[in-house]
C-alpha cells in the first residue's frame, strides 16, 4: 500500500504527542486526549502508557523527549508520484485541491495507461467552468448545512425550481455522474448535478419533510472463474455488503443497497453473465428473468 490510513493514525498520534511535549505540554490527560481523538478506541490504554514505560523508547520518565526536533514524515518519491497521477483526474478539479511540490516527479500512471469497462459515454463534463462552479456551492452547503436554492430541468425537460437541503453527494461509477441527495422537497429526493442550471445558497428557513428510506438485500452467488469474484466486490465497493465461501470456488455476496437503485443493482448483476446469479430476494430474481426474456426477444446477447 502506498498510504495507510489504517495504521500511520498510531504514528500521527505519537507525533502529535511528541510535538506537544517538545512545546512543554506535560498534562497526561491532555496528552490522553491526543490519543482519544486521533487514535482509536483501545489506544487509550496502550499508546501512552508504552511511552511512559519505555517500552517505546521516546519518552523519559519525568515525561520529557529524548528527540531535539519535531516529527516530521516526508513524502516518498512512490507517493508523489501516486499524488501527481491523482491529480490528473478530471474529478479531482471538483474539489479544489492543490497539488505542491510534484513537478520533479512523473505520475505513476495516466488516463492512457487503463481503461474502465463497462462505464456509459455520456458522464458528466468534469471540466466544464459551470459545473465546476456548481458543485463546489453544494458541497460548501453540504458542510455547512445551509438550504440551496436550484434551477434545473426535470426528467420532461422542463425548467423548473426548488429550495433543498442538501444531504449528501454520490458518485456512480458505471453512470460516470454525480448526484445530489437532497431533503425538503417531496418531487426531488435525487438530482443528477448535470441537469442542475444554476444554484445559490438560500437564507430562508428549512422544513424537513420526513422520507421513508426501504433497503433491500439481493444475495448472488458467484462462481470465482475469471476474477469473478474481484470484480464483483470492486464493482459493489461502494454499497454494504459481506460474502462467504460456500464451496470450491463459489461464494455468496449479500449487497444491501437502497431500493431505488434496484434498477442499477440488476443491470450491474447481469453484466457478469453466468458467473454471477441472483438467489434472493425472489422478486429480485424475477426482474433478472424479465431483463433476460426482453433480451432474448430482441436477439440481444
Amino acid at each position: 500500500m502506498i498510504f495507510s490510513e489504517l495504521y500511520s493514525a498510531y504514528y500521527n498520534t505519537v507525533a502529535e504527542i511528541i510535538s506537544r511535549i517538545i512545546d512543554g505540554e506535560r498534562d497526561e490527560r491532555k496528552l490522553q486526549k491526543i490519543v482519544s481523538e486521533h487514535a482509536f478506541g483501545e489506544s487509550v490504554t496502550t499508546i501512552l502508557p508504552a511511552l511512559k514505560s519505555g517500552k517505546w523508547q521516546l519518552l523519559r520518565p519525568d515525561m520529557s523527549t529524548v528527540l531535539k526536533h519535531k516529527p516530521s514524515v516526508p513524502l516518498t518519491n512512490l507517493q508523489k508520484r501516486w499524488l501527481n497521477a491523482v491529480s490528473l483526474d478530471p474529478r479531482v478539479k471538483l474539489f479544489d485541491v492543490s497539488f505542491n511540490g510534484l513537478d520533479d516527479v512523473d505520475p505513476l500512471f495516466t488516463p492512457d495507461d487503463y481503461y474502465v469497462y463497462d462505464k456509459y459515454c455520456d458522464g458528466d463534463d468534469f471540466s466544464d467552468e459551470g459545473y465546476i462552479e456548481r458543485f463546489r456551492i453544494i458541497l460548501s452547503a453540504i458542510r455547512a448545512g445551509t438550504p440551496i436554492k436550484v434551477n434545473l430541468t426535470n426528467r420532461s425537460g422542463k425548467e423548473m425550481y426548488a429550495k433543498v437541503m442538501p444531504l449528501r453527494l454520490e458518485y456512480s461509477e458505471k453512470d460516470d455522474k454525480f448526484r445530489l441527495i437532497t431533503d425538503g422537497c417531496k418531487y426531488l429526493h435525487t438530482i443528477n448535478l448535470s441537469k442542475i442550471r444554476s444554484v445559490k445558497y438560500c437564507g430562508e428557513t428549512f422544513k424537513h419533510i420526513p422520507r421513508e428510506e426501504r433497503y433491500d438485500t439481493v444475495t448472488l452467488r458467484i462462481k470465482d472463474e475469471r476474477n469473478a469474484l474481484e470484480r464483483c466486490m470492486l464493482h459493489f465497493a461502494h454499497f454494504e455488503k459481506r460474502a462467504e465461501r460456500v464451496g470450491k470456488n463459489e461464494y455468496l455476496l449479500h449487497v444491501k443497497f437502497d431500493h431505488k437503485d434496484e434498477s442499477e443493482i440488476v443491470i450491474r448483476t447481469l453484466s457478469f453473465g453466468a458467473r454471477v446469479k441472483a438467489e434472493a430476494p425472489d422478486s429480485f430474481v424475477e426482474l433478472i428473468k424479465k431483463k433476460l426474456l426482453a433480451q432474448k426477444l430482441l436477439n440481444l446477447r
